[in-house]
């Protein structure tokens, strides 16, 4: 019970913090904010040695506990990643400050001037699992746009967390930015999780940022309005119409490419006139890249090594080299199966029929649809908008790659002459 009261009152005081700080950040100018982020780059770099030391720690414990070889992967932290961070932060410096944009202006007839104008959020909550760089690119975006942070990162990269902010602070310590612009609740209490998702009266908005189970317990449990992203369980429509390199060209940037990120094809759903036509190629496609698929009967029976589908498939987000595949009729059944599985994250057909493409895109409810092209664009820095925080599939405030703009709400500034109602 002590425990319990303890984590409450710490991530209550962080939170506070967070949010007096943000009134600071706010007032300060894009040059100040930039040259903050310039200091923070150089001193990960400076102390790459410290960050490693602690980085250790977590692999050790990772390889005590038996972690997958992926998800060591993502905790693992080297002098080239940690300078990776660095220069991200001063990509994003030479990025827009979305914060006094004048989204739209216009005089009334009675004389009243309306600006609507881009401002911070204030404090964003940000909650995530295995992989550290999200410390450092969660902090620049926030920063850069203006709003505090408060992060709640994974147990399993507990000490690489630490030691990064501890970084991020010494150097925030040379700048105009308060240190109290960013919080990181060290804890591994589930409590402390939890007491961070009703911390309203302090924190604007919370990003969930990891699998399927972190996001559903956020998007349950908090108060405090939550920007979702997404698992991706991505399908690509192969139409009867579709070109036969672009089609396996796609597939297999889509699946091989980076296949445990949430843009990475999970499911393909073939018309059955091109499967028929071109299911050799298909076959030899997938065993050459080690692609194991899985599949109704009639796709058992005829690709070699292809496992029985049951109905959780459809739903997988698998993040491995194993594909689901799906032979439809025709165009509408793609759709409908999209619409039935799909998580409204990434989506693309491949066709020479511009009639069937355009059905596809305006039919399919997702926040990045594409037609004879990879789903591996849904990221910030491939479709221009630079850094993101997450990619968001819910439809109010963002949709798609967060970037800069996604972390500012607007308000009204309305000048007058004495007019009144």
């Amino acid at each position: 019970m002590t425990t319990i009261t303890k984590t409450t009152v710490n991530v209550k005081e962080q939170a506070q913090k967070a949010q007096k700080a943000s009134k600071s950040l706010a007032a300060l100018s894009t040059k100040q904010k930039d040259e903050a982020l310039l200091v923070i780059a150089d001193e990960l770099e400076a102390n790459h040695s410290f960050i490693l030391e602690e980085n250790e720690k977590d692999l050790e414990l990772g390889r005590e506990k038996g972690y997958e070889q992926a998800f060591m992967d993502r905790l693992l932290l080297t002098k080239d990643r940690i300078e990776d961070f660095a220069n991200g932060l001063r990509e994003l410096v030479k990025l827009k400050d979305p914060v006094g944009e004048t989204v739209s202006e216009w005089t009334l007839e009675n004389g009243l001037n309306v600006k609507n104008e881009r401002v911070p959020l204030g404090v964003i909550g940000m909650i995530y699992e295995a992989r550290p760089n999200v410390t450092v690119d969660a902090t620049g975006l926030a920063l850069k746009s203006g709003n505090a942070i408060v992060l709640k990162g994974g147990s399993s990269a507990l000490n690489s967390n630490k030691g990064i902010i501890s970084v991020i602070h010494r150097a925030l310590e040379k700048t105009t930015i308060p240190v109290d612009a960013v919080q990181f609740i060290a804890s591994t209490d589930r409590e402390a999780t939890e007491q961070l998702f009703t911390m309203k009266e302090h924190i604007d908005v919370l990003i969930p940022r990891g699998g399927g189970s972190l996001i559903d317990t956020v998007v349950r449990k908090a108060t405090i309005p939550v920007l979702e992203t997404g698992v991706g369980n991505v399908h690509v429509y192969v139409d009867k119409q579709a070109d036969l390199k672009k089609a396996l060209d796609i597939i297999i940037n889509a699946k091989t490419d980076r296949p445990a990120v949430c843009n990475a094809l999970e499911t393909v759903i073939v018309h059955r006139e091109f499967f028929t036509a071109h299911k050799e190629t298909l076959i030899s496609t997938f065993k050459e890249y080690g692609i194991t698929v899985h599949g109704e009967q009639e796709v058992v029976n005829t690709i070699p090594g292809a496992v029985l589908a049951e109905e959780k498939d459809w739903a997988e987000e698998y993040l491995s080299l194993d594909i689901a595949l799906k032979i439809v009729d025709d165009i509408t059944e793609a759709v409908n199966h999209i619409e039935q599985y799909g998580t409204k994250h990434s989506e693309a057909v491949v066709t020479e029929d511009q009639a069937a493409a355009d059905l596809f895109l305006n039919q399919v409810d997702a926040a990045a649809v594409y037609h004879n092209a990879s789903t591996r664009f849904t990221d910030g820095s491939a479709l221009g908008y630079g850094a993101e925080i997450g990619i968001s599939t819910q439809k109010l405030h963002a949709r798609g790659p967060m970037g800069l703009p996604a972390l500012t709400t607007t308000k009204l500034k309305i000048s007058g002459s004495g007019q009144v109602r």
